[in-house]
């Protein structure tokens, strides 16, 4: 069983330029703790994610940081040039001597998509292609490639990634389709959301990936071949009822830049399938685990046990929560939850 950090990198109620002070000073910190990686969102023109060059961000991240992988989770691939992201994951993947990892997806916001130009009705068989382009470009010395959205002609890869055949890649899905696509592709799989559906999606994974029997790309640190992972918002103080406190604002101003899209173009029907507005109905369905270390750790190993994952990342750093409370919480997972946690 593996813990990892995850961030929207979503609106504080600090200045930005301290925002980003304060997460790079929270991963170097979670680097020293041991957590295995780092992964950051990508969206745009939303409060919900600030860094939406996550390339960039990740740059930092690698120079200030010695063990920890790091990666996108995930790459909107219909928004990128492939052959400019192909050049973008060699560098980063050089630049952090190898602990890169790529997660890909097409965008659940269509909202999103349509800022960029994207049709959204199309996003799947433009993320597809450049899927095969990038990882054509990846292990090539030249790009060849001639379909429907993309075409290069014998294209010099000059930049090549340092790990071979290329880093792992990453699915995240928060719906049984996409979830057995990862599977069918022996990709690492990252779910969240209730427990009921994170579930449907781990099994949907397992089924497919048991098909297949073999990761993507060999040599994987975790039992089986791939990770399977939960996404989770965790909140730790020394008691349940201080703990509780920290999180309700912060999930309340989170939740708020989650769904700020939505309630501006008046969808009908939720994009974000996990999205729970009260913090108490999120800590019963499992997507926020809030408490003391002993009660966390209680509702980590029920997670562990029922949905049989050997991955977990951990939002701890969200809405308006002070820099130390979410430190607070990073020490007390890493040195009293952790290490009781059987795998």
């Amino acid at each position: 069983m593996k813990f990892g950090l995850w961030d929207h990198v979503d609106r504080s109620d600090r200045p930005f330029h301290k925002q980003l002070d304060e997460r790079l000073a929270f991963l170097i910190a979670g680097d020293e703790a041991g957590f295995h990686a780092f992964h950051v969102a990508e969206h745009h023109a939303t409060p919900l994610n600030l860094v939406p060059v996550p390339g960039v961000y990740l740059g930092a991240v690698s120079r200030l940081t010695q063990r920890m992988r790091i990666s996108v989770l995930c790459y909107l691939l219909p928004l990128y040039s492939p052959l400019r992201l192909i050049e973008e994951v060699a560098i980063l993947d050089n630049m952090s001597h190898g602990r890169l990892d790529i997660g890909v997806g097409r965008g659940v916001s269509p909202f999103e998509l349509n800022y960029h130009n994207v049709d959204p009705a199309t996003s799947r068989e433009v993320f597809m292609e450049a899927l095969d382009v990038l990882i054509k470009g990846m292990t090539n010395d030249r790009l060849n490639h001639e379909g429907k959205r993309f075409t290069y002609k014998n294209v010099p890869i000059e930049v090549r990634p340092l790990q071979q055949p290329h880093p792992p890649i990453w699915y995240p899905s928060s719906a049984p389709e996409g979830s057995g696509f990862a599977g069918e592709r022996g990709y690492n799989f990252m779910t969240l959301g209730p427990r009921d559906l994170a579930k449907k999606n781990i099994d949907a994974y397992k089924a497919a990936y048991a098909k297949r029997s073999a990761p993507h790309v060999p040599g994987s640190p975790f039992p089986g071949g791939t990770a399977i992972g939960v996404n989770r918002h965790i909140v730790i103080a020394d008691t349940d009822a201080e703990a509780l406190k920290i999180a309700r604002p912060a999930h309340e101003m989170f939740h708020a830049s989650l769904t700020k899209l939505w309630r501006e173009n008046h969808a009908t029907t939720p994009v974000a399938r996990a999205s729970i507005g009260d913090v108490e109905e999120s800590m019963r369905e499992g997507a926020a685990i809030v408490g003391s270390p002993e009660t966390v750790r209680k509702e980590i190993q029920r997670q562990v046990d029922e949905l049989g994952i050997n991955y977990m990342t951990c939002g701890m750093f969200f809405g308006n929560l002070a820099y130390e409370h979410a430190m607070r919480s990073l020490s007390l997972l890493a040195k009293e939850v952790i290490p009781k946690i059987k795998g």
